[in-house]
């Protein structure tokens, strides 16, 4: 996992605060460098949880959600180019929306991911 330091919010949030070099943090993507809409994400290495993971979302829309070019653009300042990533749908049972117009993408630590046939993807 990678951590774009140019975007990183220090000490700006409350509760939020890192440094550089930190594993975790928020960063602010400026919306001249996502070629549309400033972002907003919530980065985590899963030393804790186990899962690397990115949420994302519009501090300027918050009711609305990232785009997969947006999302895309997330994936590649945060993981490499080999790296796979997923942004789940769980069941129903499962499932928890605690901030509207949040997206998230997930990499386990540590373990590859089963891709279906590259001709699927």
């Amino acid at each position: 996992m990678k951590f774009p330091e140019q975007f990183r919010m220090k000490n700006e949030f409350p509760g939020l605060e890192s440094r550089e070099g930190d594993r975790f943090g928020l960063f602010l993507v400026p919306a001249r460098h996502a070629k549309r809409r400033k972002l907003k994400v919530i980065a985590d290495d899963g030393l804790e949880s186990g899962w690397e993971h990115v949420s994302v979302s519009l501090p300027d829309f918050p009711e609305l959600c990232a785009t997969w070019d947006e999302m895309c653009l997330v994936k590649d300042l945060f993981f490499g180019d080999d790296e796979c990533v997923v942004q789940y749908h769980p069941k129903k049972a499962d499932y928890v929306n605690v901030h509207q117009g949040v997206l998230h993408l997930w990499k386990q630590v540590g373990v590859e991911f089963s891709m279906p046939p590259k001709i699927c993807v």
